[in-house]
């Protein structure tokens, strides 16, 4: 059996990337590790750990980069949520970005959100009545 372990995002300050996908959005500070040789520090974040099943955001910061370029390839992280509206007043309380409001897809009935953290990285909030039925 195969299972999705994490996703691994760039950050320029960690201390303030923790802050926003613990404090923000409501997950736990699982892990942290530091490697002094190779001058970077490693944090995982999620709701729950690899092992229980959730697959983990690890949060790379590498000492010496002061910029990162986001390309065009990357699209965005995703959440599930019971209440994609609630949840988005709760992250503007905290001092989230939400850059899109919560509602129906253009076109369809699944309702998002999206918010941007710290590096300017999308995630996207899915309304979880309607998360696996795709975006139509």
């Amino acid at each position: 059996m195969s299972q999705l372990l994490h996703t691994m995002i760039r950050v320029i300050n960690l201390d303030k990337s923790i802050h926003f996908y613990t404090e923000v959005m409501g997950m736990d500070l699982l892990r942290k590790s530091e490697n002094s040789e190779y001058r970077y520090t490693l944090a995982f974040v999620g709701f729950g750990d690899e092992s229980s099943g959730s697959a983990v955001i690890e949060l790379t910061h590498n000492w010496d980069a002061d910029r990162y370029d986001m390309g065009n390839a990357f699209g965005h992280l995703a959440i599930g949520e019971e209440d994609i509206y609630a949840r988005c007043k709760a992250i503007k309380a905290a001092g989230g970005k939400v850059i899109r409001a919560p509602g129906p897809v253009a076109g369809g009935s699944t309702e998002i959100a999206f918010v941007e953290d710290p590096d300017g990285y999308k995630i996207e909030l899915i309304q979880m009545s309607s998360a696996s039925k795709g975006l139509g």
